[in-house]
């Protein structure tokens, strides 16, 4: 009879010292002021080194990228030499220029142009190379590098050099003239029907490399298992690469094609190079940048060139994060898990 008074008692004496821990537990975790625990040792230390090494790198990013921006943002709201503080203030006039011109309005096409064209040539050409040169050939290594040596060229030896064997009495028609197809000898560089095509293949050259090495690095990620197993069940090469190499190559696609919108919405020195900045306007090559540097800089308007600077920037950004929303939003999932949970 004691030892079951006994053992009751210790039952109803466990749930109070449950609560009394728990109670406990809550005391420590909130002082009666509401204010947070200070900061453990580990926890300074983690911080110091975060500073210690993202420093630098926000420092020089908020000098050489956010502090300019800012500046020129401040720029274009006057009409401005150049030089000596600005102090004709114009306001929004600037701005408002800028959307209205008609140039701007032509360069804003060939920049849509150039995006649209350099994912639609580039993509499907790299994609082959890298599929390709993913296979064990006989001198592959060699192949790579020649395919990638255009980007690494220097864009002013490229523009020169096209720009020579483009002209009317350069290499390429004498070529065709010399192989009996003269009748397609062409103002490749002056014609604007011809010109913009002209520059199509001349960035293709010169940047697909850098898309085809992109792709072989994403390639060398992919088990060759899921291959072995797909060839085992009867797959046949296209549908192993349309079924596993293309959905696993994704990312990687999406990555590229990211770099490539930027880089076409911020084209200048090809153009610039080869056509110049007046002849560009008349052959349908010029870009947003090349109007800003004829419109800003050549005809002395500091002031208007910031201000489509600016305008540049926010094209650019707006296009970034809505590609970032809405095509690189599966991509980034894995990154923020850590903070969902």
């Amino acid at each position: 009879m004691s030892s079951s008074l006994d053992a009751k008692s210790s039952i109803d004496r466990q749930p109070l010292q449950g609560t009394q821990q728990v109670g406990d537990g809550a005391r420590r975790a909130s002082s009666p002021t509401g204010r947070r625990a200070p900061l453990r040792a580990a926890d300074w230390r983690k911080r110091i080194e975060i500073a210690v090494l993202a420093g630098p790198a926000i420092i020089i990013f908020l000098a050489f990228v956010i502090f300019p921006v800012g500046l020129a943002a401040y720029y274009g709201f006057f009409r401005w030499k150049g030089f000596g503080v600005p102090t004709d203030f114009v306001g929004f006039a600037n701005y408002v220029l800028i959307f209205a011109d008609k140039a701007f309005h032509e360069v804003l096409l060939h920049n849509g142009f150039i995006v649209v064209l350099s994912l639609i040539i580039q993509g499907p050409i790299a994609i082959v190379l890298a599929l390709l040169l993913n296979q064990k050939i006989r001198g592959r290594s060699l192949i790579r590098v020649l395919i990638f040596v255009p980007y690494v060229i220097s864009e002013v030896i490229v523009g020169t050099g096209w720009s020579l064997m483009l002209q009317t009495s350069g290499a390429v028609n004498d070529l065709l003239q010399h192989i009996g197809l003269g009748a397609f000898k062409a103002d490749w560089l002056s014609n604007p029907k011809i010109a913009i095509w002209s520059l199509m293949v001349i960035i293709s050259w010169k940047y697909i490399g850098f898309a085809v090495i992109l792709f072989l690095a994403g390639l060398q990620s992919i088990s060759e298992d899921l291959f072995d197993a797909a060839a085992i069940d009867g797959a046949g090469y296209w549908q192993i690469q349309w079924r596993i190499t293309l959905p696993l190559l994704g990312p990687t696609i999406r990555i590229w094609a990211f770099l490539s919108i930027i880089g076409s919405l911020q084209l200048f020195d090809l153009v610039y190079i080869i056509w110049g900045q007046y002849v560009a306007s008349t052959a349908g090559t010029s870009t947003m940048a090349t109007y800003m540097v004829a419109n800003g800089r050549t005809s002395g308007n500091y002031g208007y060139g910031n201000a489509v600077a600016v305008v540049m920037f926010l094209i650019s950004l707006v296009i970034a994060l809505i590609y970032q929303r809405f095509v690189l939003r599966r991509d980034m999932a894995g990154a923020v898990t850590e903070r969902q949970k």
